[in-house]
This record gives C-alpha cells, sequence and structure tokens, in this order.
C-alpha cells in the first residue's frame, strides 16, 4: 500500500501542490527521502521519528520510501515534516487514506511533536483553495494569516497527537475563524504633517504623490526636515484593501518576516545605503524577496539617494517601470511583484548645504558635479516628483501655534476622495493614476485644449524625454483629482511642470 498526502511547496510568490507518497516493505529499519528535496527536507527523516515516537504512536520498524512528487520540483524548507509524518502513520495502518483525503497538510515538527511555525502560510492557503482543496491543516500560530484566504477551512494544531485524534474523530478541533481585531499597525507612532512647520510645497508634493502613487524626491540641505516630510507618508497612505492585504501578507510571510499575522498597514521600507544590490532587488542561493518587493503597495524610502551604490540605484530602473522584478536562476525563474511608491532624499553636494541661505557650502564644483552624477539621467527620469526643500525660517519655528491643527486631517481627506475617483475610472482597487501606461493615458484621461498646447510648448522648450511627457500628464491628473476637477486644465499642467524641470 502507498500512503498519499497533499502538501504545498512555496515557489515564490505563488506555491504548487506537492504529493507526498509513502511506501513501507520489510527490510532494514530506514527512511529514504527522494524527489529533489533540499536540506532541511532531508533532515525531515530524524524530526519525523522522534516526534512520531514522542506523541505515543507507532514507527514502523521497516524500510519506508518516501517520495515528494514532482520529482522536478524543487522542495525547500520544514513545513513537509508534518506531511511526511501523517504519511507514515497511514502507511503503518494507524491512519486511514480516506482520513486524509481532500485537506493539505503543512507544518515543522519539534522533536517532542509539537508544530512549529512555517513561511508562507498564506501562500500554501491561497495555493490550495487553487487546486480545489476545501481544508488546510497547519500550525495554531499560522492559522490567523491563512485564515485571510476566504472558500478553504483552516484548521489549526499544536502537536501531531491533537492532529492524530482530530483525523480519527475522537477529539474534534475547532475550524479557525478570522480575527479582525488583531493588527499589527504602528503607524500612529509617525508624524503627521501637522507636526512639520513650514515647508508648503514639500507637503503639497507628498500629498500628490501620495494619492497617485508617484515616486518623489526631496532634495536640501540636512536638518531641513526631508526625512521627517518622508515618514508623514506612513499616516498618509490609504488603509489597504483586502486583495493588497493578501499580496503584501504573501510576500512578507515567504520572507519570514511575519509568522502568524497580518500585514494591516502598507509597508513603510528604509535600507541602509549600504544594502546590497541583492537585498534591495531580492535574489541569493535561496532566492527570497528584496526591499523592492517587501514595499510592494508601500513606499521604499531611499535616505541620502547618491550614497547607495551605482549599481543598486541602476537596478532599480526596470522594477520602477514595470512594477515587478525576475531572478533568473540555473533551475528557474521568479517573479515577484515590486509596485512600490518610491521615496527619496538626496543632499545637494557632498557636504550638503550648496545654495543653501545660512551656511556656505565647502565643497569644490567638481565635488558637486561628481556628487550630482551619481544619480543617472534614466533613473531621474523615472522620478515624477522632485522638490527642493529649503531650511525652514528660525521665525516660523519659534512661533508658537495655539490654533487646531487640521492640515494632516484635510490632506488625507483629499487623498481618499482622489484615490476613490481613480478606482472609479479605472474600475479597479489597484489602479492609480501612478502607473498608467501611455495607452491608458490616451484611453481614459480628459485633457482640454490650452492645456494640451502648454504641454506640448513645455515639452519642446525643456526637451522633455517621452517619459517624462507622459508622467506630467499622470501627475496633473492626480492634481486635478485632488481638485475634483473633470477634466485637466492648464494649471494642473503648470504645477506639474514645477516638479520636471530640475530633471532635465
Amino acid at each position: 500500500m502507498v500512503a498519499k498526502i497533499s502538501t504545498v511547496a512555496p515557489i515564490g510568490f505563488d506555491g504548487a501542490v506537492v504529493e507526498v507518497e509513502s511506501d513501507a516493505k520489510n527490510g532494514l529499519p530506514t527512511i529514504q527521502i527522494v524527489g529533489m528535496g533540499n536540506k532541511a527536507v532531508d533532515e525531515a527523516k530524524e524530526r519525523v521519528r522522534s516526534a512520531i515516537r514522542n506523541s505515543l504512536l507507532d514507527f514502523p520498524s521497516k524500510k519506508i520510501t518516501i517520495n515528494l512528487a514532482p520529482a522536478e520540483l524543487p522542495k525547500d524548507g520544514a513545513q513537509f515534516d508534518l506531511p511526511i509524518a501523517l504519511s507514515i502513520l497511514v502507511v503503518s495502518g494507524q491512519l486511514q487514506q480516506h482520513e486524509v483525503e481532500g485537506a493539505v497538510f503543512a507544518g515543522e515538527l519539534a522533536l517532542d511533536g509539537t508544530l512549529r511555525a512555517i513561511k508562507g502560510a498564506i501562500n500554501i492557503a491561497e495555493a490550495a483553495r487553487r487546486a480545489g482543496y476545501k481544508k488546510l491543516f497547519l500550525p495554531t500560530i499560522n492559522a490567523q494569516q491563512a485564515s485571510l484566504i476566504d472558500n478553504i477551512e483552516v484548521i489549526g494544531t499544536t502537536n501531531l497527537k491533537q492532529l492524530f485524534l482530530h483525523l480519527k474523530q475522537e477529539s474534534l478541533i475547532s475550524p479557525h475563524i478570522f480575527d479582525v481585531t488583531r493588527t499589527t499597525k504602528s503607524s500612529s507612532l509617525a508624524p503627521h504633517l501637522d507636526d512639520i512647520l513650514g515647508q508648503e510645497q514639500a507637503k503639497r508634493a507628498l500629498v500628490i504623490a501620495t494619492a497617485g502613487r508617484h515616486n518623489i524626491l526631496l532634495n536640501g540641505p540636512p536638518g531641513a526636515g526631508k526625512t521627517m516630510l518622508a515618514k508623514t507618508l506612513t499616516n498618509l497612505l490609504p488603509d489597504l484593501t483586502i486583495d493588497e492585504k493578501i499580496a503584501a501578507t504573501k510576500l512578507h510571510s515567504i520572507a519570514g518576516e511575519i509568522d502568524g499575522n497580518i500585514l494591516d498597514e502598507r509597508p513603510f521600507r528604509a535600507p541602509h545605503h549600504t544594502a546590497s544590490q541583492i537585498a534591495l532587488t531580492g535574489g541569493g542561493n535561496k532566492p527570497r524577496p528584496g526591499e523592492i518587493s517587501l514595499a510592494h503597495l508601500g513606499v521604499l524610502f531611499l535616505d541620502e539617494l547618491p550614497e547607495y551604490s551605482r549599481s543598486s540605484l541602476e537596478a532599480l530602473r526596470q522594477p520602477l517601470e514595470d512594477k515587478q522584478i525576475a531572478i533568473s536562476r540555473a533551475n528557474g525563474r521568479i517573479v515577484y511583484p515590486a509596485d512600490f511608491m518610491l521615496v527619496a532624499t538626496m543632499n545637494p553636494c557632498p557636504c550638503g548645504y550648496y545654495g543653501d541661505t545660512v551656511k556656505e557650502c565647502s565643497c569644490s564644483t567638481s565635488q558637486i558635479l561628481n556628487y550630482q552624477r551619481k544619480l543617472s539621467g534614466p533613473l531621474l527620469d523615472r522620478i515624477d516628483l522632485i522638490v527642493n526643500v529649503s531650511r525652514t525660517p528660525n521665525d516660523t519655528l519659534l512661533v508658537t501655534h495655539t490654533e487646531t491643527k487640521t492640515q494632516h486631517a484635510n490632506a488625507k481627506k483629499d487623498i481618499n476622495q482622489s484615490i476613490l475617483l481613480q478606482r472609479n475610472r479605472y474600475n479597479s482597487s489597484i489602479k492609480y493614476n501612478g502607473n498608467l501606461s501611455s495607452r491608458e493615458i490616451s484611453t481614459s484621461l480628459s485633457i482640454d485644449s490650452a492645456a494640451k498646447q502648454l504641454l506640448a510648448s513645455a515639452t519642446d522648450k525643456l526637451h522633455l524625454s517621452a517619459r517624462s511627457y507622459f508622467k506630467i500628464i499622470k501627475v496633473a491628473q492626480t492634481i486635478a483629482d485632488l481638485e475634483q476637477a473633470p477634466s485637466i486644465a492648464t494649471h494642473h499642467i503648470s504645477e506639474a511642470l514645477q516638479y520636471r524641470q530640475q530633471t532635465t
């Protein structure tokens, strides 16, 4: 008799169903695992042996062969422990095949039989549902995350013996119900626009960038408030939709950054400038999502942009355009989503004070030019808004403000109304002005004749690229949406142009 247990192997952003087959024959009592498993899978035989015995179940004294099918699919991780253990219990007659059919099992076993958290629980749940399975058994700590996927019954279990008794109908475990009160939100700790004195132009640009998911670069001297301005985005960004929660949680789960929780707020990733290209884009011997994918549907904040390595910055060009990153290896190709909003800051020169009204710059002309050349033209061309952030005057800082501050609340209201307009216009909950294609711009947006003439004239005079041309239209549309305007007018184009002239 051959026992068969279904499980799922996370593959990149998704997962594939794997059949764990076990066969027991007379011979020396050994376990052999075949089917292209990695070292963690090969070590499962010792964990499984101890877990079965310490759960007061019988481990057969036979030669056991375990096959992970399909054989050509690489298997990585310890989530195969549980299905391997169950297949041995079936092949030894302690469980019946019909008791484990129609369900997917995944979990890492400790030596005493308890189940430990696994990576990619929500990916496993989604792949199982897509394959037509109705039940999923996995560690209790992962049940909350997996239960975000509908149309599949998620049952969390703490140990092998508890699951065994459930399958034998001796002590049933209740299915996990998604708990909407569990949250991981921390954005209340981030600054608000009301906390920042002055910087009205930069605040305006941040509101535009947030409303349309446009990339933005803040350029100014040290201490001007660039980093604090960028961090206000955590409180300005709209709430995640259910589909967005699933997508973001899947990426963070397979990266091992969360166990049983759901990502309740948009990611805000801020890698240090010493981060390698692989850390930013993803990859490695065991491919995992990089910072650009972990920032999917959220913000990638790069502080002091020119300090990052040239190779790391140039690697951002393709995902900024395609909203995904493809990682190719000898054994396959993995595609991770990377639809992030780039928010970057920089100083105008190495010392930081070029053009400052208070402190004199100590850099030579060649130093300033070399510093600014670290950002290539193609990279800057992919940034929608470039804003100069100047030092806030002392008289503004010293004024005592006693009035009620409503700037942040009003900005968030305008952003949400603008996003609602975009969702209705594009009939999508994930489409924003910032990621429109040139074809979508021509079919979905309305520009009056005077605005078209102004844009054509500016394109000729400023020698704008085709990409810049379309980015101006997208930014102008967001400005129009913030005003609830029916079409793009000349003043919308004029304001959008203010944020592009510095890239030429």
